[in-house]
């Protein structure tokens, strides 16, 4: 039996109509992704601005899942400063703001995260947007105070910001 017009057409509009649901959630999300190039750049910048003002940092670029994108040490930084700097990172990535703000905003939860893994609540962490979105967070550890990490990782994104708007 040979299929008529008339069911070829029905079948195709059945095939083509989505189902009630399907507006609810597309089954794929377009995403920014920061490169390994800017994230290297942005961990580069952030430890030559706190290397100027004779701090001794590292510098952690986590991307928007919270994977590690870049992670540099200066010479003389300590190694643990690494990790403190991806905790910081972590953090900003979870809350989608610097750290101070949400030192500031959430004291009350500071000993809690303080345990998770991958998290530090501490000032130095801040996130990395591009045209509103937020790709990644930085992290930087190591100068004596983290208003001072935050001052490093705020002129690293400044520097870039021409970057960043890209898309």
């Amino acid at each position: 039996m040979k299929p008529t017009p008339i069911f070829i057409a029905l079948f195709t509009l059945c095939a083509l109509t989505p189902p009630d649901d399907a507006g609810a959630t597309p089954d794929f999300l377009p995403a920014k992704l920061i490169s390994m190039e800017l994230a290297r750049d942005i961990a580069s910048r952030a430890i030559e601005a706190c290397r100027k003002d004779g701090y001794n940092v590292s510098a952690v670029v986590l991307d928007r899942a919270g994977n590690v994108q870049a992670a540099l040490r200066d010479t003389l930084a300590a190694r643990y400063t690494l990790e403190i700097a991806e905790r910081k990172a972590g953090l900003s990535i979870m809350s989608g703001i610097d750290t101070a703000s949400f030192l500031a905003a959430r004291p009350d939860i500071r000993q809690e995260l303080d345990h998770m893994h991958g998290l530090i609540v501490m000032a130095g962490g801040l996130p990395i947007q591009s045209a509103g979105a937020l790709v990644g967070s930085v992290g930087v550890s190591g100068a004596p105070g983290g208003e001072k990490d935050a001052a490093c990782a705020t002129e690293a994104l400044k520097a870039l910001e021409d970057r960043l708007e890209e898309f």
